[in-house]
């Protein structure tokens, strides 16, 4: 990273003119991925944090590498941590092809804080045209051969201005991990619709860009506030916004896990603070069938969709990103899959909550407690090198 000075963080305005779709779980937005893969002509960009070898990665590798035959320029960045499962051979089939493969924060630092800086983004941008956003990895946990879906993922995708929006942010990360400008980008898209939108990616670094969003939405929502989240270990300011758009008679509902989940310490840590927003009026319920993993949030007329957790770890570390949309249509259509979720989940309920069993709660203040001195352990995140 010496001697090659990032260039600012870039933010991006509102756009009109997108049209939004909204693809819940593999079998709907792998298909929708690949199609447009497979029809890019110009150039395709993908940054991921979860990659591993199987079959879901299989499909994707076979369709970089036939886009990159065809004379479209592939680039694809992975987080070095996040992506230890992909295969050697994979790995020499996409270098072979011609693709470009870059990686975010290789773990050889010898400072142990460095290793917490992750890219934890999902994007996917064909041609400055269509771009898809959301929590999905390249792994068979999200679409299993045998057909069993384990992982309840949300993904949007876009079309139209927004989609060059994308292509940036992808640009703008490149640059900073391997030095190299990617000149020209792909194109801005033209406009695909009548829907209005905001590329929203934070830096990590204590980046406040996401979460001022955030926090700005929920304490202006007058009718709903619904957040769905894989991690919840929230801010102190987040349980306070909640609490108090909840004590102002707005219907506040959490969407988290259940015990499926990839990360149990989490959800005891997590599980700490659902005594007192109980207590303010917020609901609070847990999805049963899988380990849900979509990040969302509907807040009245505005959706955000995209990697964010809006956990700790998410404000400190993260490189994230997320899709904004303030349309009517689109936040009814959020509505309803909030609403499908909801309804296989098991409602948390204040009178009932106090007396679960004492090893549950047990667990619940050992691992707050803990996740508490580990924050305070790996302190504030160093400065950003490539």
């Amino acid at each position: 990273m010496a001697g090659h000075r990032p260039p600012a963080l870039l933010r991006f305005p509102w756009r009109p003119g997108n049209r939004f779709r909204l693809l819940a779980d593999g079998p709907a937005f792998f298909p929708a991925m690949l199609e447009a893969i497979g029809g890019a002509r110009r150039c395709v960009y993908l940054e991921m944090y979860l990659v591993a070898s199987g079959a879901v990665l299989g499909r994707f590798v076979e369709a970089l590498v036939a886009a990159r035959a065809r004379g479209a320029e592939v680039r694809v960045l992975l987080d070095h941590f996040g992506s230890r499962g992909l295969a050697a051979q994979d790995r020499r089939r996409l270098e072979a092809a011609g693709v470009r493969l870059a990686f975010y924060n290789p773990l050889r630092s010898r400072e142990v804080r460095r290793y917490l800086l992750r890219d934890h983004r999902k994007i996917l941008v064909v041609d400055g045209e269509r771009a898809f956003v959301g929590g999905m990895g390249l792994t068979d946990d999200f679409d299993p051969p045998d057909g069993r879906l384990p992982w309840r993922e949300t993904v949007v995708e876009a079309a139209g201005p927004v989609a060059g929006d994308w292509a940036a942010l992808f640009a703008h990360t490149w640059e900073r991990v391997t030095g190299e400008p990617l000149d020209p980008p792909c194109p801005c898209g033209s406009r695909a619709g009548r829907q209005r939108g905001r590329v929203m990616g934070s830096w990590g670094l204590w980046d406040p860009v996401l979460r001022r969003s955030v926090l700005r939405r929920i304490r202006a929502a007058r009718e709903r506030v619904w957040l769905a989240t894989a991690y919840f270990v929230p801010t102190r300011r987040l349980r306070r916004a909640l609490a108090r758009a909840a004590a102002r008679g707005v219907d506040v509902r959490l969407l988290l896990p259940g015990p499926r989940t990839d990360h149990p310490a989490v959800r005891h840590a997590g599980r700490r603070h659902y005594h007192a927003l109980l207590q303010r009026g917020v609901r609070i319920f847990e999805y049963q069938p899988r380990f849900l993993h979509a990040k969302m949030l509907l807040c009245d007329g505005w959706a955000s969709v995209g990697s964010a957790n809006l956990d700790r770890w998410t404000v400190r570390w993260n490189l994230e990103a997320n899709q904004e949309v303030e349309d009517p249509a689109f936040a009814a259509e959020l509505r309803a899959q909030f609403l499908r979720d909801f309804a296989e989940a098991a409602e948390c309920l204040p009178g009932q909550w106090p007396r679960r069993p004492w090893p549950a709660r047990a667990l619940e203040a050992f691992w707050a407690w803990t996740a508490r001195w580990v924050l305070r352990l790996v302190g504030d995140p160093p400065p950003w090198r490539r």
